[in-house]
């Protein structure tokens, strides 16, 4: 699979619906960062009408995960993926579009040269940010990823 915003929006459509009817989208990827939006709608909201906190993890793990998936698939090696712990962090409603960034795709470079180079399974901590539209932090998710040569 090629790594563009509209192929990962896709992907989502067939293998994460939920994350898709929810409003997820990625916005835009590269090797060092993810950017994916996600908007409060009736669909996707709490009682106390605000962003449903499953709904902002949903977009903070794609955004790390994809750049572990996109970063696997460049090292040519059968590499498996597994969210292994996560936390979070909420400091305001999230209302409007909610914009999750992770700018730590150096992290798993190295992890992935470190398991291809043992033969031992790692594990990554990455963080994502979620800010709204007025660029305040809604939000602060980790995710550790553990990778391991299949």
């Amino acid at each position: 699979m090629e790594f563009s915003p509209s192929k990962l929006n896709t992907f989502l459509f067939f293998k994460l619906p939920s994350a898709f009817w929810s409003g997820v989208r990625v916005k835009a990827i590269s090797k060092e960062q993810c950017v994916v939006t996600v908007k409060h709608r009736w669909f996707n909201q709490n009682p106390f009408n605000s962003m449903y906190f499953a709904v902002q993890a949903m977009a903070a793990e794609l955004t790390t995960g994809a750049l572990v998936m996109m970063q696997i698939k460049n090292s040519g090696k059968k590499i498996s993926m597994l969210v292994a712990n996560n936390n979070g962090n909420f400091t305001k409603k999230a209302t409007g579009r909610i914009t999750f960034t992770c700018n730590e795709g150096h992290l798993i470079s190295e992890a992935i040269e470190r398991t291809i180079t043992t033969g031992e399974g790692q594990t990554i901590w990455m963080k994502s940010i979620g800010v709204n539209e007025k660029g305040e932090q809604v939000s602060e998710m980790n995710f550790e990823w553990s990778i391991k040569l299949k």
